[in-house]
């Protein structure tokens, strides 16, 4: 027997529905926070991992404060901790529904179960390079983290589209 998304029982298309949609709000809520700490630029990244450079502004001015700090090692620690974890389990959900989709097939369907798993790694591993070794490192994490999104969304809406457009008779699954 072969598991295809639009032939599941009506309450398991449902529930699966609810589920993708409601990872994919969780997930755009993320970008949002993104954008409003970085203003998604190459600049506010950088000043998001390394700090902002207001003390080279006005020298010997005691009341500067930079409006971001340079990320201590724990805190890189933890958000790249919580990251890879959270969003490894989250590509991981996402790709398995999306292997019982019907419409893609061979070569992408691997390549998109695999790549925003691979880009998680990239991503996060690039703010390190980005905070310890050169502020360019930044493109790098501006393109796997794209990619990481892109297919994450194309992978939710081929599920969603399924879920709900894609029609045939439902098979009895017995457990």
């Amino acid at each position: 027997m072969s598991i295809c998304l639009y032939l599941l029982p009506k309450e398991l298309k449902s529930f699966l529905l609810i589920f993708v949609v409601v990872i994919s709000i969780g997930t755009g809520v993320g970008l949002v926070y993104l954008s409003t700490t970085t203003s998604l630029t190459p600049k506010g990244a950088v000043e998001r991992f390394n700090g902002s450079e207001t003390a080279e502004k006005n020298q010997g001015d005691d009341f500067d404060i930079p409006d971001q700090y340079a990320k201590p090692i724990s805190e890189m620690l933890i958000t790249t901790h919580n990251h890879i974890f959270g969003l490894s389990l989250a590509f991981f959900s996402i790709g398995i529904i999306f292997y019982f989709n019907s419409i893609i097939n061979g070569f992408w369907k691997s390549f998109l179960m695999a790549e925003p798993l691979i880009s998680v790694v990239l991503t996060f591993g690039s703010i390190w390079l980005v905070r310890y070794i050169d502020k360019n490192f930044i493109y790098l994490t501006i393109v796997s983290s794209t990619l990481m999104f892109l297919t994450f969304y194309f992978m939710c809406g081929v599920i969603i589209f399924e879920l709900i457009f894609k029609k045939g008779r439902p098979e009895t699954i017995i457990v």
